[in-house]
């Protein structure tokens, strides 16, 4: 069993987290390697990344940025392993057992695809920050308990393991070219064909601290990118699970897109202040992205 470790890289130094992974190959000799994608970042970030070239199996320079998930899909064409994991470039290994605990899963349960977790750090930053922290601590940050009870929905792609036939199979959908959903679509496509999700507790820290004017920049582009899949995705049943899909067919259903429109564009320069100010709760974080999607929804097709 070989694995890949596939990391698309954006904007981020690389050379520490590499680092890291290549000394647990090493220290425990696992059959692995690690492969990177730059997906057309800026010129200092290339630059301090370029190092890396002699030091892991491939690394691929794109000329011009490709999305999220169409470089996910592309890690298939460089990887000849069974399984490939898939790591986010923000990430920071905080196991010296990181590479052996998946390997070991995989040896013992042979599976599809395997979840790890996420954490971020446990203070509280300052409020520039914490409109991210505070959704990730509430919403992402889940413990092994509570994924298990909600496995597909519960799944992100920052830190997880697919088998190369699965992911051939079901590739992420290209469609999404901004942020967001693209990791919901692909756990949902795979509940449909009934390919299991397993969790173990084998986190990856999240190293980068997003400001609160970048997440809602994020936020933004997710609900754009939900409208553009409500638009042309011909599988409603699979989107309208999505929480915020819900919320706008239930909308939608009973008449009151006008009304909540409304209340929205008359509000929404308080609701962005709050949010980046850090101090708002999640709830104002909901009704601002479900005012941008039925905006996104309202615009020519």
């Amino acid at each position: 069993m070989k694995l890949s470790i596939c990391i698309p890289v954006y904007n981020f130094d690389v050379n520490q987290l590499v680092s890291d992974l290549q000394n647990q190959i090493d220290s425990d000799q696992l059959d692995a390697e690690i492969i990177l994608i730059d997906d057309a970042s800026i010129k200092e970030i290339i630059d301090r990344n370029k190092n890396l070239e002699n030091k892991v199996s491939r690394f691929i320079f794109l000329d011009h940025n490709i999305g999220r998930s169409k470089i996910r899909n592309l890690f298939l064409k460089f990887s000849e392993s069974e399984y490939l994991l898939f790591l986010d470039c923000d990430g920071k290994i905080i196991s010296k057992n990181f590479l052996k605990n998946y390997s070991d899963f995989i040896k013992e349960k042979n599976p599809d695809v395997v979840f790890g977790g996420r954490k971020v750090d446990k203070i509280k930053p300052n409020p520039e920050y914490g409109l991210r922290w505070k959704f990730a601590t509430e919403r992402e940050n889940l413990t092994l308990k509570e994924r298990l009870k909600t496995p597909y929905s519960s799944f992100q792609t920052n830190n997880f393991i697919v088998r190369k036939s699965i992911l051939k199979k079901n590739p992420f959908n290209e469609g999404i070219t901004q942020y967001g959903y693209e990791d919901s679509i692909f756990a949902k496509d795979l509940f449909k064909i009934k390919v299991k999700i397993d969790h173990i507790d084998n986190p990856i820290f999240n190293n980068d601290v997003e400001t609160n004017e970048i997440f809602l920049i994020k936020a933004d582009q997710s609900a754009k990118s939900l409208a553009q899949l409500i638009k042309k995705d011909k599988n409603v049943e699979r989107i309208s699970k999505i929480k915020l899909a819900k919320a706008y067919f239930r909308l939608k259903k009973t008449g009151g897109i006008f009304l909540y429109q409304l209340i929205y564009k008359l509000s929404k320069s308080f609701i962005q202040k709050k949010l980046l100010g850090g101090h708002a709760s999640l709830k104002v974080l909901d009704f601002y992205k479900l005012g941008q999607l039925i905006g996104y929804m309202n615009k020519e097709r």
